[in-house]
């Protein structure tokens, strides 16, 4: 009788446990997706500034904050402004990183930018920041840096440590290659200075990598030109690597549905929570609009694009997956009251 007892203890006890687990599992779950970027309408001096908003289904979108700024952009950039802002959920699933293009083209035009602006928070709402000036950081062998655009943030899983990615164009060289270097364990700025990652055929903009079933594959805004150098069609590209840090390999093909046609730009690919689909996002920037197309291989995707539900005029920016508890947090901070 006693051993049945201690049996039947045992098995309440393991009961116990593993409901416990399964609660945790389900506040764990991804039910969610947040957006951020900046803003394509309105007043000038307020668009280049960071922005989020949230969705159930990534495809209807709410801003949050009344489209206003979550953050003012003259208490983290040197410039004022920022765009392109990339959000990363760290790989203990608890701290967030942002890097964003410091520029504000709105006060002072498309001339040189300074850097990067990077940002790091625990809870989605207030966020340490600090930023990288090239030119001045890396005088010797990046003193000409001229446009340092559109950075971006991966876990590199071998290193173990946070990649940033970032287009480079220097003063009288011209070009558009791209750079990475590692973050400092604080997300302040970078442990060594940048190594060149990928150079395109014809240059590249706004890249964007993410990882799948063995090989990186990097979307990037890129180009054909002819053989007197001019262009001739633009569109989003891919390169592939089955190395984080390359070589990389070109197919040459073009992924967006719009490409020879209307210019888009911004790409930026997402998995969607509890699925195998994929969505390659952009930025129509000459009209406005802001659509995406799905796959399932990142090889092969459908053909038709799609428009977002929105209550805001998003210019290129980065989603990530959320659960119900960080949704809330976001929604008492800054959702509609």
């Amino acid at each position: 009788m006693k051993i049945v007892n201690r049996l039947l203890a045992l098995c309440a006890v393991c009961i116990i446990v593993l409901t416990a687990c399964s609660n945790q599992a389900e506040k764990d779950k991804y039910v969610g997706y947040l957006f951020a970027y900046f803003e394509g309408s309105g007043t000038p001096e307020l668009q280049e500034q960071l922005r989020f908003a949230v969705s159930t289904d990534a495809v209807h979108w709410m801003a949050l904050n009344d489209n206003k700024p979550i953050i003012a952009s003259d208490t983290i950039s040197k410039s004022g402004g920022i765009r392109d802002p990339h959000i990363l959920r760290g790989e203990d699933g608890k701290t967030y990183y942002i890097v964003a293009t410091d520029m504000f083209t709105a006060k002072n035009g498309w001339g040189e930018n300074p850097g990067i602006v990077l940002m790091k928070s625990d809870n989605l709402i207030d966020w340490s920041h600090a930023y990288i000036e090239l030119a001045n950081d890396y005088p010797e062998h990046f003193g000409n840096a001229h446009w340092v655009w559109a950075p971006q943030t991966i876990y590199d899983p071998v290193a173990k440590k946070y990649m940033i990615y970032f287009t480079l164009n220097r003063k009288e060289v011209g070009g558009l290659v791209t750079y990475y270097a590692y973050a400092n364990e604080d997300f302040t700025g970078f442990e060594s200075e940048p190594k060149e990652l990928f150079s395109a055929k014809f240059g590249s903009i706004d890249n964007d990598i993410i990882y799948k079933d063995g090989v990186w594959h990097l979307f990037y805004k890129g180009n054909t030109k002819d053989e007197s150098g001019k262009e001739i069609k633009n569109g989003i590209q891919k390169a592939t690597s089955t190395c984080l840090q390359g070589p990389w390999t070109e197919d040459f093909k073009y992924y967006d549905a719009y490409a020879g046609k209307t210019p888009v730009e911004g790409s930026s690919i997402f998995k969607l929570n509890d699925s195998e689909t994929y969505i390659l996002m952009y930025d129509l920037y000459t009209s406005g609009k802001y659509e995406y197309q799905s796959s399932h291989d990142l090889c092969e995707f459908d053909s038709i694009p799609k428009a977002f539900v929105k209550d805001f005029f998003p210019r290129h920016g980065s989603v990530i997956s959320v659960t119900q508890k960080e949704l809330d947090v976001l929604q008492a901070k800054w959702g509609k009251k």
